[in-house]
């Protein structure tokens, strides 16, 4: 980050320097601004790790504008303001006895933002974050509102947006009845194990995660987020594959302090306190780490686990924690899982670039065959072109951000080269 950038995102990696910085009190307020700007990005939690938020013109961020969550509980929604934090939006949604259907595994993040770069939880039925919502509300470049909804033409397209089809004031949320959660962790899961019973691992629970550090030998914590509803016994299978019970609270990170995480060990409790892995209440980290993502198609999963731990050994130093998660295929255009069910290998890296950058491009490499969708608000560094020739509706996306934004408004260097011509 250079010195002087004002700014930040999350793990100070990345340095703003826009030409003005504008925090709207009002939603009139935010509209004039959007209107009046050559160029226009929007900051929300800074979590991304990459430029995909960056603007050399006009840096907006709606924190300072009052926040809402509007329940209709006929039609078992919220239209909530995309400036919330998942844990403002699902303590408010809880307390009316709703529940979303899923949550990443920091609940610090933005909903407009989680939404926009196709962020996801976890469950071999259960769709990214994106998948619950049925409505947008958009400030247009002219400065006016623009609504789109579950059913019209332009909704697929619009929902995985990467902040390029305006800034969105608020979403309409899908909502389920308020559940309860048990929360189990078990050590030392072994690769062929892994590979052995993927299917079954991953589809033990509502939601589950494999946590593993590779290297030479790699053994995996296996983490299960189960429904009380859905859990048929009084407690869970003391061993699974080898892998027993953790005998105390764990961190994904071997040796990190758990302090931070969300329970587990069987204790019954709300949907938004098991399924995140962190607490709301701890700040996270920063500073510390760099953070990667990569999609594949689910059919792919033990094959992609292969072919890391072929670099098992080259990965270790420069890494912290890979993590394996699942989701439902849907038909948002942008998202990450459109089209096939999904398998995330997500890296969370030491916070050094320098020496992250070729290790990141190995496991490219490795991950090649199986046409990695990179999640779009990490780093990679796969060409652009690579990541547009893996969206099916890329073109139709294209066509629809060129319709809504002409003057390229919301196009900023990171977004540019997708929205650019195919080289032929």
């Amino acid at each position: 980050m250079p010195e002087s950038a004002p700014l930040h995102n999350w793990a100070g990696n990345i340095g703003f320097s826009p030409a003005r910085f504008e925090a709207p009190a009002t939603l009139d307020e935010a509209r004039s601004v959007v209107a009046s700007a050559e160029r226009l990005r929007v900051l929300g939690s800074g979590h991304s790790f990459n430029t995909i938020a960056a603007s050399d013109d006009v840096m907006l961020s709606l924190a300072g504008m009052e926040p809402f969550a509007e329940l209709d509980i006929l039609k078992g929604t919220v239209r909530a303001a995309g400036w919330l934090t998942y844990a403002a939006l699902s303590a408010a949604v809880h307390r009316a006895g709703f529940a979303l259907h899923n949550m990443a595994s920091l609940p610090h993040i933005s909903v407009a933002g989680s939404i926009a770069t196709g962020t996801h939880g976890s469950g071999d039925r259960n769709g990214n974050l994106a998948s619950a919502v049925s409505a947008v509300e958009f400030i247009g470049p002219d400065g006016e509102l623009r609504t789109v909804r579950r059913g019209d033409e332009d909704f697929a397209g619009s929902v995985v947006h990467l902040g390029a089809l305006g800034v969105v004031h608020s979403v309409t949320l899908d909502l389920l009845s308020a559940f309860e959660m048990r929360q189990y962790v078990y050590d030392g899961l072994g690769l062929d194990a892994v590979l052995a019973h993927f299917d079954e691992l991953t589809g033990a629970a509502y939601s589950t995660s494999l946590f593993t550090p590779w290297g030479a030998d790699p053994e995996f914590q296996f983490w299960v987020k189960q429904r009380t509803a859905d859990q048929t016994h009084p407690f869970p299978p003391s061993n699974r594959y080898g892998a027993p019970l953790a005998d105390g609270p764990r961190h994904p990170v071997p040796g990190v302090d758990p302090q931070a995480c969300t329970v587990q060990q069987g204790q019954t409790g709300p949907w938004h306190e098991r399924l995140p892995h962190f607490r709301p209440e701890f700040t996270p980290s920063s500073g510390d780490e760099l953070q990667s993502e990569y999609l594949v198609d689910r059919a792919d999963a033990t094959a992609a686990l292969e072919a890391l731990a072929g670099i098992g050994e080259l990965l270790a130093p420069v890494l912290q924690i890979c993590e394996v998660r699942t989701m439902a295929a849907d038909e948002l255009w942008l998202s990450p899982a459109y089209g096939r069910d999904t398998v995330g290998l997500h890296f969370t890296w030491i916070g050094d670039h320098e020496a992250v950058a070729p290790v990141m491009a190995a496991l490219e490499a490795a991950l090649e065959p199986f046409s990695p969708r990179p999640h779009w608000g990490k780093l990679f560094s796969i060409p652009m072109n690579e990541v547009r020739s893996r969206y099916p509706r890329m073109d139709d996306f294209v066509q629809l951000r060129a319709r809504i934004d002409p003057e390229e408004k919301f196009v900023n260097g990171f977004s540019a080269p997708i929205f650019a011509a195919p080289e032929s």
